[in-house]
C-alpha cells in the first residue's frame, strides 16, 4: 500500500511540475512547433524521472543511469534558450536526479551547482535580487522534492528486506542462546550419568549397597535432565546453587576426586545465583572431561557487593593455554552480561583455577538491542530531514515573493509572520507521525493554519500564497478522517484558484496557483505519510523478529523432545530396572547398565550435535544478509560466489564469520559507496575478498582491533591467512585464504 501511494503521489507531483511549465509555454505565444517541441521535452523528462530514476530495482550507478542523467541535463538546459520563463522549474529535476545517481563526493556539489545555475540563467532576464533568490531556492526545494519522491518508496522496500534480515539475525542469536543452555545443562547431566553408570557397574556384586545409592542418584539426574529438556526452550531459567553444590560433591566423589567445598556467600539475586550455579556446573564438567585431577577445592564467598567462586584442582591439562573452549566462552558471556568477570588458567604446582566474580544484585537486564546498522536509520532520518528541508524551503520561496507586491512594511511583516507560523505549525505538529491529537485539537490546528494562510492575502491583496495554502490542504488530508479530509483538501486547492482570480490573475496565474497548492499539499502529505509508514514498518518488523524467535523456540523444543526425550526416558526406565535387579540378578543388572552407558554416551553425542548445528553460521544466509544490509545502507554491492557446497563445514563457518565481521566493520567505520564480495574456490584453496571504497581512519586502524584479531585466529586455526589493508586502487580489502585439505 505504501509503494502504491508513493507511485500515485510521485506521478501527480511530477505531472504538476511539467504541467505548470507547459502552461507558461502556452502563455508565451503557442505555435505548433513550440507546442510539439516543449511537449516532447517535458514528456521525455517525465519518462526519465518515472521510469529510470524513480523506479525500484533500477541500478542508479549503471551506465544506463549515467546516460539518462546526461540526456536529462540536455533536456533541462538546451530548451531554456527557447522557453526561458517556462523552463525555470526544470533544473529541479536535474538536481534531484544528480542526488540519486552521482557518487557521494560529487552529488551535493552538482546539486547546488545546478540550483545556482538556475539563478545565473535567470539573471539574464531579471535583475531583482529577491526574484533571483527565489529561482535558486525553488531549484533547491524542487530538487529535494524530486529526490524524496523518487527515493523514499525504494527505501521503504529496502527497509522491508533489511528488517526481515534482522529478524533472521534475532533467530540466530536465539539459536546461540539455545546452544549455550543445552551445553550447560544437558552436557553436565549426561556426563554425570555416564560416570555414575560406569562406577555402578563396577560395584555390582561386591558393593551392592553402594551400587544402589549410585543408581538412585542416576535416576535423580535423569529425571532432572528430562525437566531441563522442557525448561531449556524457555526465555529464563533459575538454577538452585545449593542443589548444584550437592550435585558437584556427589559427582566428584563418585569420580574418586577428593573434594572440599566451602560456601559462605550473601543472599544473591536469582540472576546472580543462576550464573554462579552455571559456573560451578561448567567448572566441574570441564574437570571431569579434561583433567586427571585427584583433588578439588571449591570456595564460594562474598560480601554485600560481590560474590566469587574458586574452583581449583590439581589436574591441569598439559596443553592448557590461553584458548578457551566453548563452555568457558559461554561462561564468560554470562558473567560479563551481569557485570562480572571470569578468569581461567593454569596455576603453580600443576593446578588449574577457575575464578568468577559477579555482583550480588546486578543492574536490571536490558532488552537486547538488535544491530540495526545503517538501513532503518537512513530511512527514518532521511524522511525527517527531507520533510523539514522541503517545508522550510517552501516557506523561503514564499518569503522571497513578498517584496514583489507594494504592501508596505506592515503588510510585509504580517505576511512573513504568517509564513513563519505556518512552517512552525507544520513542522511542530502536522509532520510528526507519533503525535496523537484529539479531533478538537486537530480542528484547532487547521483553524490556526487557515488564519496564517488567508489573513495576509485578504488584508493586503498579496497573492504570495503561491503554494502555502497547500499546507492547509495537506494538513486536512492528514489530520481529518478520510471521508472529510480529502474533500476539505480539494476545496482548499479550488479556493486558491478562486482567490487568484479575484486578485486579478490571468488563466495561467490561476492554473499556477492551483498546481502549486496541489503540489505543496501532496508533498507534505506524502512525506509525512511515508515517514509514518517507515516508523510503522520498523515496529512491525520488530514484532516479526519476536514472532520468529518464538517460532524458533518451539522448533528447538520439538528437536530436543524428539532427540533426547526417548534417550532420557530409556535411561530412567533401565536404571529403575537395574535397581530392582541388583540383589535378584546381578548379571542382568550389569547388562542393563551396559545398555544405559551406551544410551547415555549416544545422548551426549546428540547434545553436542544439536548444539553444533545451532551454533554454525550459514554462509548462504550471511551472504543474503550482507547484500540486504548493504543495499539498505545505500551501498552498491556486487557479489560473486563460486559454488561452495562441497567445502568442509568448518571452512564455511569461518568464511561466514569473516563475511559478517567484514560487513559489520564496513557499516560501522567507513563511508563506502560500493562494496564487492568475491569468493573463489579451487581444488586446494578457497579465497574470499571484501573490498570497499570507503577508506577512513577508523578502518585503517581496524586491522589491529579485536575483531580482525579474532578473525585472524580463526582463519589461522585452519591453516589459512587473513590480510586487511589498503590496496593500490585506494580501496580497503579484507582477504581470507584457507587451504582445502
Amino acid at each position: 500500500m505504501s509503494r502504491r501511494l508513493a507511485h500515485i503521489v510521485v506521478s501527480v507531483v511530477f505531472a504538476n511540475y511539467l504541467g505548470n511549465a507547459f502552461s507558461y509555454v502556452l502563455q508565451a505565444g503557442p505555435t505548433p512547433a513550440r507546442i510539439a517541441g516543449s511537449l516532447a521535452c517535458l514528456l521525455t523528462i517525465g519518462y526519465l524521472q518515472l521510469r529510470v530514476f524513480s523506479r525500484s530495482g533500477v541500478d542508479l550507478h549503471s551506465g544506463k543511469a549515467y546516460t539518462a542523467l546526461g540526456v536529462m541535463a540536455g533536456l533541462v538546459y538546451v530548451p531554456y534558450y527557447f522557453f526561458p520563463n517556462a523552463w525555470s522549474g526544470m533544473p529541479g529535476f536535474l538536481a534531484g536526479s544528480a542526488l540519486l545517481v552521482l557518487p557521494r563526493r560529487l552529488r551535493w556539489f552538482v546539486f547546488f551547482a545546478v540550483a545556482l545555475s538556475n539563478g545565473l540563467i535567470r539573471a539574464q532576464y531579471v535583475s531583482d535580487p529577491a526574484q533571483l533568490a527565489y529561482y535558486v531556492v525553488s531549484s533547491v526545494v524542487a530538487g529535494m522534492v524530486v529526490f524524496a519522491m523518487s527515493r523514499l518508496p525504494s527505501l521503504v522496500k529496502q527497509l522491508e528486506v533489511a528488517r526481515s534480515e534482522l529478524a533472521d539475525l534475532a533467530v540466530s542469536q536465539e539459536r546461540l542462546r539455545f546452544a549455550r543452555d543445552l551445553h550447560d545443562l544437558l552436557g553436565f547431566s549426561l556426563s554425570a550419568i555416564t560416570l555414575k553408570v560406569e562406577l555402578a557397574r563396577k560395584l555390582i556384586g561386591d558393593h551392592t549397597g553402594r551400587a544402589a545409592r549410585e543408581l538412585a542418584e542416576i535416576l535423580n539426574i535423569a529425571r532432572e535432565a528430562l525437566t531441563d529438556v522442557r525448561a531449556v526452550a524457555s526465555s529464563y531459567r533459575e538454577l538452585s546453587l545449593s542443589d548444584e553444590i550437592e550435585s558437584a560433591r556427589s559427582v566428584l566423589t563418585a569420580a574418586g576426586v577428593r573434594t572440599t567445598i566451602e560456601s559462605d556467600h550473601p543472599s544473591l539475586s536469582p540472576r546472580s545465583r543462576t550464573v554462579l550455579a552455571t559456573v560451578l556446573r561448567e567448572g566441574v564438567t570441564n574437570l571431569l572431561r579434561h583433567s586427571d585431577a585427584t583433588s578439588c577445592t571449591i570456595t564460594i564467598s562474598g560480601d554485600d557487593r560481590l560474590a566469587s567462586i574458586d574452583i581449583v584442582n590439581d589436574g591441569a591439562p598439559a596443553e592448557s593455554g590461553t584458548e578457551h573452549g566453548s563452555g568457558l566462552n559461554n561462561l564468560a558471556t554470562r558473567t560479563t552480561a551481569i557485570g562480572g568477570s571470569l578468569l581461567a588458567g593454569a596455576g603453580p604446582g600443576g593446578t588449574y583455577r577457575l575464578h568468577a566474580e559477579i555482583p550480588v544484585d546486578p543492574a536490571p537486564e536490558q532488552p537486547a538491542e538488535q544491530s540495526r546498522l545503517a538501513g532503518p536509520l537512513i530511512a527514518t532520518r532521511l524522511a525527517q530531514v527531507l520533510v523539514t528541508a522541503v517545508v522550510i524551503g517552501y516557506g523561503l520561496m514564499a518569503t522571497t515573493l513578498v517584496t514583489y507586491y507594494p504592501i508596505g512594511p506592515v503588510g510585509i511583516g504580517t505576511t512573513v509572520a504568517g509564513i513563519a507560523l505556518t512552517v512552525a505549525i507544520v513542522l511542530g505538529v502536522v509532520s510528526r507521525p507519533h503525535l496523537r491529537l484529539s479531533l478538537p485539537l486537530r480542528v484547532a490546528v487547521l483553524a490556526a493554519l487557515a488564519v496564517c494562510v488567508y489573513v495576509p492575502p485578504f488584508a493586503f491583496g498579496n497573492p504570495y500564497l503561491a503554494g502555502i495554502p497547500g499546507f492547509l490542504a495537506g494538513t486536512a488530508a492528514l489530520l481529518l478522517p478520510r471521508r472529510t479530509g480529502w474533500p476539505v483538501a480539494i476545496s482548499v486547492v479550488a479556493l486558491q484558484g478562486v482567490i487568484y482570480a479575484v486578485l486579478g490573475e490571468g488563466v495561467v496565474g490561476v492554473l499556477y496557483g492551483v498546481l502549486a497548492a496541489t503540489n505543496h499539499g501532496l508533498v507534505l502529505y506524502a512525506l509525512t505519510r511515508l515517514r509514518s509508514m517507515v516508523n510503522q514498518l520498523h515496529e512491525a518488523r520488530e514484532e516479526l523478529a519476536t514472532a520468529a524467535v518464538t517460532q524458533e523456540r518451539l522448533r528447538f523444543a520439538r528437536d530436543l523432545h524428539d532427540l533426547l526425550g526417548y534417550s532420557l526416558s530409556a535411561i530412567t526406565l533401565k536404571s529403575e530396572l537395574t535397581h530392582r535387579l541388583l540383589t535378584i540378578d546381578p548379571d542382568r543388572a550389569r547388562q542393563e547398565l551396559t545398555e544405559v552407558l551406551e544410551i547415555s554416551r549416544q545422548a551426549l553425542a546428540d547434545v553436542r550435535s544439536v548444539a553444533l548445528s545451532y551454533r554454525e553460521l550459514s554462509f548462504d544466509e550471511e551472504t543474503r544478509s550482507a547484500r540486504a544490509l548493504l543495499n539498505a545502507a545505500d551501498i552498491e554491492v556486487v557479489v560473486r560466489i563460486d559454488a561452495c557446497d562441497q567445502l568442509p563445514i568448518d571452512v564455511k563457518v569461518t568464511l561466514a564469520t569473516v563475511l559478517r565481521e567484514g560487513v559489520t566493520n564496513l557499516l560501522r567505520h567507513s563511508k563506502a559507496e560500493r562494496c564487492e564480495i568475491v569468493l573463489e574456490s579451487s581444488r586446494h584453496l578457497v579465497t574470499m575478498d571484501i573490498v570497499n571504497d570507503g577508506i577512513s581512519s577508523d578502518e585503517r586502524r581496524s586491522r589491529d582491533g579485536s575483531g580482525i584479531g579474532n578473525l585472524t585466529t580463526r582463519v589461522r586455526a585452519l591453516g589459512g591467512d587473513l590480510q586487511a589493508g589498503l590496496t593500490p586502487e585506494h580501496t580497503y580489502r579484507l582477504r581470507a585464504e584457507i587451504p582445502i585439505l
